[in-house]
This record gives C-alpha cells, structure tokens and sequence, in this order.
C-alpha cells in the first residue's frame, strides 16, 4: 500500500474568496455622505435638514431671498427643482454657508421645461459648486430614498412612485403640495414667480415634518 501523505495546494490550487463589495454611493453630495459615513461611526446619523425651492423663472432676486429664508432654518441641503432660468438664479444658489453642524451647505438643481441653454447653464453651476443632477436627482437617507426632479416628465413621476420611494420632490405646477400616495410622501415647496404667493419648503427628514415659508414678493 502506497503512503498516503498529507494533501497540499499550491497556492494556484488555494480557493480564492470574492473581492469585498465596492461601496456605492448614488449621485449624492460627497460632503453630505462623508459627513452621514461619520455620523454612523459615532453610531448615530444626523438626517439632512434639507431646503427645497423651485421655479425662479430668472428671478435671481426673489431666489436669493428664498435661500435666506432657508438658510435662517439651518437647512443642510438646498433643491431647486427646475425651471431655473438664468445664470443670474444659480449665482443666488452658490452660497458660502455652513449647517448647524459647520459643514458647507450642498447646493444641488435639476432642469425644468422652459430651461433652454441646459449645457451652458449646467456648465456655470459646475463650475460654482453647484451641483447638477439632470434630470432626476436621488438622496439616499437612513431609511429609503428622496427622489427630486421637475415633475415636467410623468413617467419621472410614475417611477418614483412604482420604487416606493421615502421621499418625492418636484415643482412644476407653481402650486404647494404635501401629500402621501402610498409609502411615498410627495412635496412640491410651490414657485417664486406667477404663483398666488412666492413660498418655499423646509423638510425636516429626521422628523418627518414640512414646513411651508413665505418669500417677500418686492
């Protein structure tokens, strides 16, 4: 009977074990989920306190007055949600502010249906910091997802809703909405030109809680 000698494995021969899995981060501000990834580590998360605003139609003015009324409400996050119009608008976006806890406020934007220069404008906000999500942006939160656009596009809309996400922001209409359909809470924070008021919308995702702002109209 032959020897039987202990089985060995070049190393060619050893199983190999899968790669670890890559860490995905969806388009989302790299500020916002540095700080989130901290958070978690001192084993609690601060959920974004985030500022939504839309349709400033190139009303710079009334825009820069909408981000002061977020701002004073120590949002982490602005969203504006299209029909942005002029450089001029984006200028009122790119602020040089901090959140509570001293990280820079994120400034992001979606396109609507009467932006037209959508390359030039998307070019101009890069370059201030401004981030441009076109035309769907997605924030991911402790639990579920805020999904904003215009809301110019149905079948945008529809997703959402279909994906039965937390959270879905868009403008559009020029009209304030705050409404459940299913799962899926829907915000529309109103318009900053030809609407009845000019008005504004914190959302408190820690909370669950919206809150409507008027925005001075002269």
């Amino acid at each position: 009977m032959r020897d039987l000698h202990p089985l060995t494995l070049s190393p060619c021969h050893l199983p190999r074990h899968p790669p670890p899995p890559r860490l995905i981060i969806p388009r989302f501000s790299l500020h916002l989920a540095l700080a989130l990834h901290s958070d978690l580590e001192r084993g609690s998360i601060a959920l974004p306190k985030i500022g939504l605003l839309s349709d400033s139609h190139g009303r710079s003015s009334t825009t820069r007055r909408a981000v002061d009324v977020l701002l004073s409400h120590d949002v982490d996050v602005l969203l504006h949600l299209g029909d942005v119009g002029t450089v001029e608008v984006i200028d009122a976006l790119a602020v040089d502010a901090t959140d509570a806890g001293g990280r820079p406020v994120e400034a992001h934007l979606v396109f609507g249906n009467t932006d037209w220069d959508l390359a030039g404008l998307a070019r101009y906000a890069r370059d201030l910091g401004v981030q441009v999500d076109h035309p769907v942006g997605r924030l991911p939160l402790e639990e579920g997802t805020l999904v904003f656009c215009h809301g110019h596009e149905p079948d945008v809309l529809t997703q959402a809703l279909a994906e039965q996400v937390r959270y879905l922001c868009h403008g559009h209409t020029h009209r304030t909405l705050d409404q459940r359909q299913g799962p899926t809470r829907v915000l529309n924070p109103g318009a900053l030109f030809r609407a009845r008021r000019y008005t504004v919308a914190v959302l408190d995702t820690a909370r669950d809680d919206v809150t409507f702002f008027p925005v001075d109209e002269r």
